[in-house]
């Protein structure tokens, strides 16, 4: 298995996973200094019952399952395929299989 290849998948997931972190940061901050230096803004009736505040808090929770989905999904289709295949690689050079940090054995 090669050791740069390796590497690169990881880079790869360590590049994605900061990317949504920070996303959800700058969604998540963004919305408490809202709370913080516009509360009028957010009491800004949308709907009957509904105000904007409310309605964003909600969008808040929204966005966090939707970046986790993305990264679920990014692993499954890439993440996991490019580990199956460095594993088969290294099988056919008859090196041992190696587990990457943090992954089930």
């Amino acid at each position: 298995m090669s050791s740069h290849s390796l590497e690169a998948v990881s880079a790869a997931r360590w590049r994605v996973a900061l990317s949504l972190t920070v996303a959800m940061m700058a969604v998540y901050f963004g919305f408490v200094l809202l709370v913080a230096f516009n509360k009028p803004l957010l009491g800004t009736v949308v709907a009957r019952g509904l105000s904007l505040g409310m309605l964003l808090g909600a969008l808040v929770i929204l966005v966090a399952w939707a970046l986790t989905w993305i990264y679920i999904r990014w692993a499954n289709t890439h993440y996991d395929a490019s580990l199956r295949g460095l594993r088969s690689t290294g099988r056919a050079q008859g090196e041992p299989v190696r587990h990457a940090q943090g992954e089930g054995r």
